[in-house]
Parts: structure tokens; C-alpha cells; sequence
């Protein structure tokens, strides 16, 4: 649920009032702002602003240059955008499987699906936990690869002190309704890479670099002004926002501790965990069972949501890119479960939330 306040309504107005709704380039006063800010939040040098992660994602496999014919190594535990872009390019999505207690993808793995064919890498800092980028950073200059980190959920996160883009070519965010922080839609790309940056502001403009010429191919992918007002009052208040998920997370986790059949997210040492979603795992049991106990939860007025439940290498239309055979994934996919920690959440909610789960999983 979006933590809106009457400070994203100032912010929406003044926009408003001043009737500068776009910029020509994609880069209005109130877009070029939040701009600013979010660089200097994530410590990049550059902060691209676009209407959706998604974009962001297509943007930058598009700057690494990807076409039909390369490979794009992912995982498959992840939600569909992080592959469909690669497929829009005419690449061929690769699936490596997952590490099982951070469902992020595994650096051993992803060095092992390198051919001569692979152009680019994507890790995906799921949950709101970042991948081993120091690891995948390494292979991938080894390799002379891009390196993507799909970072749409861990605003606020950190790897060994840096934030989420610092092993990265280039970072993708999301803004969406439900993340950390939003704009209702919109996404952002980061990068220090000088070059990187002026090629991605041209093409989320048509290619154009100066009125009605285009140099490159190109796309609209601008962010309109009223999101990036709204996203400059949420930035504000990420700090606080993250805190709220980080209390809530560490609360549920005290409640649920001991549970039998249960097992819960962790924060490794050196990581920071930005809680987008607290996931849980039941031990024993398969899909089945995991969906009727969210069911029941459901029933109870606990949100309990499943992300994802079917792996994109199982999806019907990317089973044409051949058969992978992912055992984290496929264990994890049947078996998570994720519960509410956002910031709206109470500490009586969390006991409810708590106390609700371990019921379920008597009567599973």
C-alpha cells in the first residue's frame, strides 16, 4: 500500500500550477530534480529518469548494445520484465538457477552459462536483497560482459557498505505502487558511466539530441512531471520508510522464530535487506500446500501473496529458448510465500500476522 502524505499532494500541485506537465527531452525541472536526488541518495554519478522499470530494463540491455543472435544470462526466479527485455532485443533469455537461502542468482552458476554468444548479465536483487555483486562484477569484467542490476525492489539496500549499482554497469529501478517508494509508475536508471548516460537521455526521447533530430533509434520512455514531484517527496521519506520495513521485519522474524516447518529470511552479514518482502518457506510440502495456507491466511485478512510462483523458464512462451533444469528455483517457486512488513504495518498486526501463520501451518 502506497504511504502517500499531503507533502506528495503539495508537490502534485505545484506541478500543477506551474502547467509544466513534460519536458521535450525528458527532462522537466521537477524530473531533473528528482533526478539529482536520486543519484546523490544511491551515490552515482548520473540518474536517468524513465516511465517504468521496465523501460529502464529495455533501455539498458539496448545501451550494452544487445541484438538478435546474443545471450542474456538471468535468473528464472524473478518477475517476467527482467527477461521479456531481452527477448523485445531478439536475445536469448539464459536461466541460471538460484542461491536457496538468498534466492538470488548464483555467481558459480552464471559463470558456467558464459559462451561466446553472451553479451550481457542481469542479477536481480530479489526480495529487496542484493545479489553478490562484488562476485558477478568479477565475472562479468572477466568476460567483457554488461552488467544490469535489476534493483526495482531494493531502494534503501546495500552490499558490503555500497549501494545497489556500485558493481554494476548500470542499475534499473522501479517506482511502481507497491515498491519501497513510488511514483505510481515510473523507473530510473544509475550509472558513473559518462557515456552511458548522455546515449540513455537520448534515447528515452526518440534518439533526439537536439529538437527534431534524432541521431539514434530511440523510444518514449520520458517521465511526466507529476512523478517526479511525487517522487521527490518520497525520497524524502525512503529513510524513514526503509526503517519502518527493517523494525517490522525484525519484529516478524522474533515472533515466527522457532517455527516449525518454517523457514525465514536472512540477512546476511555485510548485506543490508530493504525488505520490499519478508518471504517465508515451508520445508515440507509443495505448491499445493503453500497456496492453501495462504489461501487460509487470505481468509483471515493477512496479506499473504506469492512471488513467483511459476519460474519465467517454465512460462509457455519462454520454453522456446530450451529446457532448463533450475532445482533451487523450481523448490523455491512451490514453496515461498511472502507476508506483509511495509511501513503502515503495527506491532499488533505483526502479532496477528504471526500468530495467524503458525495456526496455518498446524492445520496444514
Amino acid at each position: 500500500m502506497p504511504q502517500i502524505g499531503k507533502e506528495e499532494i503539495q508537490m502534485v500541485s505545484k506541478v500543477l500550477k506551474s502547467r509544466v506537465l513534460t519536458g521535450r527531452f525528458g527532462s522537466g525541472p521537477m524530473t531533473a530534480q528528482f533526478e539529482k536526488n536520486f543519484a546523490k541518495f544511491v551515490k552515482a554519478k548520473h540518474a536517468i529518469a524513465v516511465n517504468n522499470g521496465t523501460a529502464a530494463l529495455h533501455m539498458s540491455l539496448w545501451e550494452a548494445k544487445v541484438k538478435t543472435g546474443d545471450e542474456v544470462i538471468l535468473p528464472s526466479f524473478t518477475f517476467i520484465s527482467t527477461a521479456e527485455v531481452g527477448a523485445l532485443l531478439g536475445a536469448k533469455p539464459v536461466f541460471v538457477d538460484i542461491n536457496s537461502t538468498t534466492y538470488n542468482i548464483d555467481p558459480e552458476k552464471t559463470k558456467a552459462a558464459i559462451t561466446d554468444k553472451t553479451k550481457a548479465i542481469i542479477s536481480v536483487d530479489l526480495y529487496g536483497l542484493s545479489a553478490e555483486m562484488d562476485k558477478i562484477s568479477e565475472i562479468a569484467k572477466k568476460h567483457n560482459l554488461v552488467l544490469i542490476e535489476d534493483a526495482a525492489q531494493a531502494h534503501g539496500a546495500s552490499y558490503k557498505g555500497k549501494p545497489p549499482g556500485y558493481f554494476a554497469d548500470m542499475a534499473c529501478w522501479s517506482f511502481y505502487a507497491s515498491k519501497n517508494m513510488t511514483t505510481g509508475e515510473g523507473g530510473m536508471i544509475t550509472t558513473s558511466n559518462d557515456e552511458y548516460a548522455k546515449t540513455l537521455r537520448a534515447v528515452r526521447s526518440h534518439g533526439e539530441t537536439e529538437e527534431y533530430v534524432s541521431t539514434m533509434l530511440g523510444q518514449n520512455y520520458r517521465m511526466p512531471e507529476i512523478e517526479a514531484a511525487i517522487g521527490i517527496a518520497q525520497l524524502k521519506k525512503l529513510p524513514t520508510f526503509i526503517e519502518k520495513r527493517r523494525r517490522n521485519a525484525k519484529f516478524l522474524t522474533e515472533k515466527l522464530s522457532g517455527t516449525k516447518h518454517l523457514v525465514l529470511p536472512t540477512e546476511p552479514k555485510g548485506y543490508k535487506h530493504s525488505w520490499y518482502l519478508y518471504t517465508v518457506r515451508i520445508q515440507q510440502g509443495d505448491a499445493k500446500v503453500r497456496n492453501k495456507i495462504v489461501e487460509d491466511l487470505r481468509k483471515q485478512g493477512v496479506g499473504a501473496t506469492v512471488y513467483y510462483p511459476t519460474p519465467i523458464h517454465l512460462m509457455p512462451y519462454y520454453q522456446q529458448f530450451g529446457k532448463y533444469h533450475l532445482p533451487n528455483t523450481e523448490k523455491m517457486a512451490q514453496q515461498v510465500f511472502s507476508l506483509p512488513v511495509h511501513p503502515g504495518i503495527t506491532t499488533k498486526e505483526i502479532d496477528y500476522i504471526a500468530s495467524s501463520v503458525k495456526q496455518m501451518l498446524k492445520s496444514s
